[in-house]
């Protein structure tokens, strides 16, 4: 509220505004209740899962009281950005720099505005979350119960001249991942923190393993990682891929792209990062070693690293050309597959008898 009159939660100006609902029934709250109300609902001696998808922190930034004024300017960290961003930035970078939000978040009084919200807000969905395992602590759920813990993206807020989350730094393409696997045999890995290259599609094989079944590899393209929460090294992947489809996009029309074309791809290896976006563009290109803040574009220089460069792109074309279209059968069924006709008396493609097993041509 502004006064007497209600103040749209879509402008940032008023972010500091408590929202205009009880706490207790925004968002967060609300689907916490549901979640415990799912829960209840289901047999103890029974497997169940449940997705818990927090809207927030997202937009409209605005908050129910008590959040709303938790935090204020001073927890406000710096945006990590730097001038050299801006000078003939990619033509892809160029663009989104050049967005509505974009061009909000570069304001310092807007982040001063909103990212107190965004705090509040990851405030609620902390208190909540604390709700929720307190309630399966009580219900004698919690020592039988796998919770992860993570996110679809970050959101830059105006570092590296930014805002939303469309593009590859580790601000928006590095999210945290929090595994609790009650279970005895992740106790050596307990509290501890793994480094490896895991994506958002490993969950999928993660769960199936988890609740005893086989991975079917041909369906799910994910790596299980339970071998990580056990404490044992699995054969694991030396690259990470992320994908974005830009085509319904203002961005996509500012460049002059075609649906078909409006799409970008990141690799990183553990220290180099590519980003190629189709549509005839340079690559993007930077060393986490030596830029961990990703501000320097190494492509965009004359000496171009350009080894680094046609590495990724092989190992981008290595992804590219997986097999993950084959959903109807295993590799199993695949390999009893083989010769299978010749066993049913099915002989296509034959000059003649000597090719044929005798077993084949005897009568019965």
């Amino acid at each position: 509220m502004d006064g007497d009159e209600i103040a749209s939660g879509w402008i940032f100006r008023n972010a500091d505004k408590p929202a205009n609902i009880a706490e207790e029934h925004s968002e967060t709250p609300w689907l916490t209740s549901k979640t415990i109300e799912f829960i209840e609902t289901q047999d103890k001696a029974t497997p169940w899962m449940s997705h818990v998808s927090y809207i927030k922190p997202h937009w409209p930034y605005i908050v129910p009281a008590p959040y709303h004024n938790m935090y204020d300017a001073h927890h406000v960290p710096p945006a990590k950005r730097h001038a050299m961003e801006q000078e003939d930035p990619h033509p892809v970078f160029g663009a989104y720099q050049s967005n509505k939000i974009a061009q909000a978040f570069q304001k310092d009084e807007v982040r001063q505005k909103v990212i107190p919200a965004y705090m509040g807000l990851i405030k609620q969905c902390d208190d909540q979350l604390g709700r929720l395992i307190t309630y399966l602590e009580n219900s004698g759920r919690l020592e039988d119960t796998m919770i992860v813990l993570t996110s679809d993206h970050g959101d830059y807020l105006g570092d590296h001249w930014l805002g939303e989350k469309d593009l590859f730094h580790g601000v928006s393409a590095k999210i945290p991942m929090i595994i609790y696997d009650p279970r005895p045999a992740a106790d050596k890995a307990r509290g501890t923190t793994c480094n490896a290259l895991v994506e958002s599609i490993d969950l999928a094989a993660t769960f199936v393993e988890a609740a005893g079944g086989k991975v079917p590899a041909h369906v799910i393209e994910g790596q299980s990682l339970i071998p990580w929460l056990h404490r044992n090294r699995p054969d694991w992947r030396s690259f990470a891929i992320s994908e974005y489809d830009s085509s319904a996009t203002p961005q996509a029309v500012k460049l002059g792209l075609q649906p078909r074309d409006a799409r970008l791809f990141m690799v990183f290896d553990g220290r180099f990062k590519l980003m190629h976006a189709e549509g005839g563009f340079r690559p993007m290109l930077f060393d986490l070693k030596t830029d961990p803040d990703e501000f320097i574009d190494l492509a965009k220089s004359s000496d171009g690293h350009q080894e680094e460069i046609e590495r990724l792109y092989g190992v981008l074309a290595q992804w590219g050309r997986r097999m993950s279209q084959r959903v109807t059968k295993s590799d199993e069924h695949i390999k009893a597959m083989r010769d299978l006709s010749l066993r049913r008396g099915i002989l296509p493609f034959l000059a003649g008898r000597t090719e044929v097993d005798a077993e084949l041509l005897s009568k019965y």
